[in-house]
Order: structure tokens, then C-alpha cells, then sequence
């Protein structure tokens, strides 16, 4: 297989210096070089931009984003074990690759990046969430990132993207599609990975768009959707009781009906119950 920089083969990597993957920390390594540089191509031209990559364990998706033209990487590595391949990497490309020892949960980035800022990772499983999640619902509006390209398992990648009324639809859904355009970019078997999880993933390209698609209190709207669908099989004359005592007569004013389920009201609907619920 033809390398995308000068640095050896990822399992001659792993193997030198004893990367085995840890469970504990989500890891599942993907070594095929040919698409850590797809991943990267997918978040499209990178020239222009810093990068923040979150989890690179020992660099696959670094050298892609770097070989495909990166201005600058800034890595954020939990694991000390991978941070003397990271360093091989930094060496290779002098200036490019700035590597961060710690927790993504609790690192500022904006303290080491400069903007048009892009965001791209393959996300440990056990933290994706999270991150995205925090990465949606930033104070203002537009974040500080252009785009997010992100591994997730499959099943997550399909919550982001899925229309209302299938089963898919959730929280995720709602906070995803009303400030950003969301698509699934790429699929990928567990065999592409080492160790094979028991699950698929698939890369989610998230552009952030200038504003929100309809106006919304950003932090009630969190938590009308999170009350919809915390419990999505009830009515949300039930499901949002303890947003307003006359809740039924707010959802109603909104356009809504009250018999609804959550999975059942599109992005609109949610931003104008938002508005209902916000006036006095």
C-alpha cells in the first residue's frame, strides 16, 4: 500500500511501540491509511484552516489530515502511550502538529487554535456523545468551529441525521439540524478497524450554518427536547408538564397538538413551542 508521508506502515507503528487498544479508553484503531486520508478529504479543503482532532491514538487520521494540507493539527491525546508516535509524526511535519496530553471533556482548544477552525476525529466511543453534544450548544451562535467531520458507531450517525417520525429521531437530531446541515459522508465495517468493534461506524460531516434555521432560546429549547424525549412514548401534554402549568394550551398556541410524541414533531415545531414557552 503506497504511504501518504515518509512515516512507516501504522501496525509497524502499533507494534514498536506496544499500542494494544484499551477498552477502557474507547479505542479502536483504524490503520488503513487510505481511509484516515478519506476521512480527512471529507471534511473538505483544509489549507486554510487549523484542525482539532480529538483522540488520535497513534495518528492514522493525523498524518491523513495532515497530508491532505492541514494549516495546523492540534491533537488531544488521554493516552500517554501514544504520544511518542504522535511525536514521530510532529517531527515529520515541523510546525504543523501541535499534541495535547489530557481530557478532551475539560481542554480549551481555542487556546491553541486560530481560526477558520475545523473540527475532525474519530471519536472514542465512550465520549463522542458528549463532545458533540457540547459542541452543538455553544452560548453563541456561530461556534467557534466551521465544521465538524466525525467517526461515531453507526447507530449514533444515523440519531444525527434521522427525519421525524422514524425511530432514530431524538435529541441528537433536533440540536444537529437546527443550526448545521448534517449528512453521513462514509461507512465503515468493523473489520476496517483493529481491534473489530462489534458494531459499524460512519463519518458525519456537520457544516455549521451562519444562524439558526428558525428562532429559538437556544437553552430552552434544549430543554423542551430533552423532556420530549426523555420519555418519547408519552403524549407531550405529558412528556412536557413540568415546562408550564398550562402546557397544553402553550402547545396548542404553538401549532402543535398536544396527543403528539415527540419523534413525531419536526425542528420548526420544537423552535416554536421554544418561542410559546419563552413569552411570559
Amino acid at each position: 500500500m503506497p504511504m501518504i508521508d515518509g512515516l512507516p506502515p501504522l501496525r509497524e507503528v502499533i507494534a514498536a511501540h506496544g499500542l494494544s487498544a484499551r477498552k477502557a479508553l474507547g479505542q479502536n484503531f483504524l490503520l488503513d491509511l487510505n481511509l484516515t486520508a478519506r476521512i480527512a478529504r471529507a471534511a473538505g479543503d483544509l489549507s486554510g484552516a487549523d484542525v482539532l482532532e480529538v483522540g488520535p491514538g497513534p495518528g492514522g487520521l493525523t498524518r491523513g489530515l495532515l497530508a491532505e494540507g492541514a494549516r495546523r493539527v492540534l491533537a488531544v491525546e488521554k493516552d500517554p502511550r501514544c504520544l511518542p508516535a504522535l511525536a514521530e509524526i510532529a517531527a515529520a511535519y515541523p510546525g504543523r502538529l501541535e499534541v495535547i496530553e489530557g481530557d478532551a471533556l475539560r481542554i480549551d482548544p481555542l487556546a491553541h487554535l486560530t481560526p477558520p477552525i475545523k473540527i475532525v476525529a474519530n471519536l472514542p466511543y465512550n465520549v463522542g456523545t458528549e463532545l458533540l453534544v457540547r459542541w452543538l450548544t455553544p452560548d453563541a451562535w456561530p461556534p467557534f468551529w466551521q465544521s465538524l467531520t466525525l467517526m461515531f458507531q453507526k447507530e449514533v450517525a444515523e440519531r444525527i441525521v434521522a427525519a421525524p417520525g422514524s425511530k432514530a429521531y431524538g435529541r441528537l437530531a433536533v440540536l444537529a439540524q437546527w443550526r448545521a446541515e448534517a449528512k453521513i459522508v462514509l461507512t465503515l465495517p468493523p473489520e476496517a478497524f483493529t481491534p473489530p468493534p462489534k458494531v459499524s461506524s460512519a463519518v458525519v460531516h456537520i457544516a455549521a450554518l451562519p444562524e439558526p434555521r428558525f428562532p429559538a432560546d437556544a437553552v430552552l429549547l434544549s430543554r423542551i427536547v430533552a423532556a420530549g424525549f426523555n420519555q418519547r412514548r408519552k403524549m407531550l401534554r405529558s412528556s412536557l408538564r413540568g415546562l408550564a402549568p398550562d402546557i397544553e394550551a402553550r402547545i396548542e398556541a404553538a401549532g402543535l397538538k398536544p396527543t403528539s410524541r415527540a419523534e413525531e414533531i419536526s425542528v420548526e415545531g420544537f423552535c416554536a413551542l421554544a418561542r410559546e414557552l419563552a413569552r411570559p
